[in-house]
């Protein structure tokens, strides 16, 4: 796999690392402390065409790959988290999934406007019993004539609330299948449910710790009815479909973590050379000087495993377990790095105007979201032979 980035790629970083610096960055304080996503700033992503990355130019996209996708997720997150997870979300979980495997009427009636920015969707998975264990799965769909009729809830749901949201596709039981041995388990299939649909109540947002601009809602289903043909892809593929969603996920929040910690160690090093100290800056202070380089190697380990695995990707082959790697080791970076950050700033960086700060809440959510850690763990024990 190359590591290397063409003239193009260093292009798209670029553009979109200063549209980060001029645009979101000067928002994104006021963003977090109100708890608000900045809709003007996202309509700026759309006419970037952001959101189009990934797809091919026939349904409205750039034509690009994941990989310039992932290149864009890590150029926000340098300076906002919440802008940088509302693409991913937008694209890995709402977009693709329709892209992916829809009908050619969904595609028509839904994938141009989330292509284009000017639509959001969230993609219903999470319980609060499915987090870790999706196949614990209770929100029910049962099909009354040429309607699904759906009940359940659903928790933290991203981009489920803001005011371009038109749809989430919600993970349901639709019945059950048998195994080979004979015993059975659920028959787990993804249904699109519009916005303004009876019965689907998008519930207020959170009150996060970290990613406080970004849209997340609790979603409940009480009797929901939906077109039969709103199923996407195959009735009972649900779950493997959206274990390609997580797997590809994954590479995505990587990227997204490698551009907190690339940001945490920018941070440093500017304001190390300006903090002055009984008369010298902090950064001719060798404590300082190797915090900060044992933050940028952490860096560049994880963007070597985002890309390998985004390389991989687009390459069509086998990525899960480079996928877990990358997520595992950036994660944890962008926790670490934003932790020697906020010592490096002192008092400053408990101070949520300080960049360092934010990214020291945003970040423990990297180690938990699209699998935790230690599902990481799992995946790449499995794949060494270890484990059930």
């Amino acid at each position: 796999m190359s590591w290397n980035l063409s003239e193009e790629e260093r292009e798209l970083y670029e553009t979109v690392k200063e549209f980060a610096d001029d645009v979101v960055a000067p928002r994104s304080y006021e963003a977090d402390r109100a708890h608000e996503l900045p809709m003007d700033v996202v309509a700026k992503m759309g006419e970037l065409g952001l959101f189009g990355l990934p797809f091919p130019e026939e349904v409205g996209g750039q034509g690009g790959d994941y990989f310039a996708f992932c290149l864009a997720v890590e150029a926000l997150a340098t300076v906002d988290q919440s802008i940088a997870i509302t693409l991913e979300a937008a694209v890995g979980l709402g977009a693709m999934p329709i892209y992916r495997y829809g009908t050619e009427d969904q595609k028509q009636q839904w994938l141009g406007d989330l292509v284009a920015g000017t639509a959001l969707a969230g993609f219903g998975l999470t319980e609060a019993e499915a987090g870790s264990d999706a196949g614990a799965t209770r929100t029910t769909a049962v099909l009354d004539g040429d309607e699904w009729v759906i009940n359940g809830s659903k928790q933290f749901i991203t981009n489920s609330g803001t005011p371009i949201s038109r749809f989430v596709t919600v993970a349901a039981v639709t019945g059950e299948r048998t195994r080979a041995d004979g015993s059975t388990a659920k028959e787990i299939s993804n249904i699109i449910v519009p916005h303004g649909t009876p019965g689907f109540t998008v519930e207020p947002a959170y009150d996060k710790v970290g990613w406080r601009a970004s849209d997340t809602h609790p979603l409940t289903f009480d009797n929901v009815r939906v077109p039969a043909g709103n199923l996407l892809g195959e009735r009972g593929r649900g779950f493997a479909n959206f274990l390609r969603t997580l797997d590809e996920g994954r590479i995505a929040v990587a990227a997204l973590s490698t551009g907190a910690a690339q940001g945490c160690v920018d941070e440093s090093i500017k304001y190390a050379k300006e903090r002055v100290v009984f008369g010298e800056p902090i950064a001719a202070n060798q404590h300082i000087e190797f915090l900060i380089a044992k933050m940028q190697a952490r860096v560049h380990v994880s963007r070597l495993a985002w890309y390998d695995a985004a390389r991989r990707c687009d390459a069509e082959l086998p990525f899960k377990t480079e996928a877990a790697i990358a997520k595992l080791v950036a994660s944890d970076a962008a926790m670490q790095n934003a932790r020697d950050a906020t010592q490096i700033f002192g008092g400053y960086g408990f101070m949520n105007e300080y960049l360092v700060a934010r990214h020291y809440r945003d970040s423990k959510i990297l180690e938990i979201g699209e699998g935790t850690n230690e599902v990481q763990l799992m995946i790449i024990a499995r794949s060494l032979g270890l484990g059930q």
